[in-house]
């Protein structure tokens, strides 16, 4: 499993796993499905994507997917999930 580190232009850092949930709602966005996306795609805009619905999911109060939310963004980096933890 992966997980994406959110780094956000306050200056604030989180951590997020792609959980089934958060996989389930991206194929719905996105109409087709996980990994395929990722394979055949290879959009960034589907990571930002990905880091809307995972600090939406989480509770945080996010503005709607679009240009105002992807200003608070600085980067979101896809991490291997560490199999140790």
């Amino acid at each position: 499993m992966v997980k994406l580190k959110i780094t956000r232009a306050d200056g604030s850092v989180s951590e997020h796993q792609i959980t089934p949930r958060i996989q389930w709602a991206f194929e719905l966005y996105a109409k087709k499905g996980f990994h395929k996306s990722f394979r055949d795609d290879e959009m960034q805009t589907s990571v930002f994507w990905l880091a809307w619905e995972c600090l939406r999911s989480s509770g945080e109060l996010v503005k709607p997917f679009g240009a105002e939310f992807l200003d608070t963004l600085v980067k979101v980096d896809v991490l291997e999930d560490d199999p140790l933890e």
